[in-house]
């Protein structure tokens, strides 16, 4: 099973809405900008973020989005199935069709429907166990994520204000 890119636009939405300051909506367009991706495209992803109550959009000349649920309640199943469905056998039919009259085609394709199935299960088990607070905190190697506004200030000159203790 190989995810769309959308899983990794959103997943990068949600990393930029964990470290934006609380206070300031994060603006699509800027989002945009440093996705390099059309502004059409990314609300397709953040919409289907908010219908699954993972974003919340405010509308307004100060508007954006922002996160809904705290970290430790995003799991990533809940991104994944935001944007996608989990599963990994097509299911196309072939195999009654190629084994078409032939008495164990469809014991086959149960057989395989249910193998697969299975995956999927564990798949969804495994994600559903793993918080976007845990990846995130693995990921900066701190309890701490950085915040910042990301409308005005770029991850560098964050860093660089680190640096000099700003």
């Amino acid at each position: 099973m190989q995810l769309t890119k959308g899983v990794e636009q959103a997943a990068c939405i949600l990393i930029f809405l964990a470290t934006q300051e609380s206070s300031e909506p994060l603006s699509t367009d800027e989002i945009s900008k440093r996705l390099e991706v059309s502004p059409s495209y990314l609300k397709k992803i953040t919409r289907k973020l908010v219908v699954k109550n993972i974003i919340t959009s405010v509308s307004g000349n100060k508007g954006g989005i922002a996160l809904a649920r705290k970290l430790e309640d995003i799991t990533l199943l809940d991104v994944i199935e935001a944007i996608e469905e989990i599963s990994i056998f097509p299911d196309t039919g072939l195999i009654n069709l190629v084994f078409k009259g032939g008495k164990n085609a469809e014991k086959g394709t149960d057989l395989l429907r249910n193998v697969f199935k299975k995956a999927d299960e564990l798949l969804i088990h495994y994600f559903s166990g793993i918080t976007l607070a845990e990846l995130l905190k693995k990921g900066f190697g701190t309890d701490h994520l950085p915040v910042l506004n990301w409308n005005t200030t770029s991850l560098t000159e964050y860093l660089q204000q680190q640096e000099r203790g700003e």
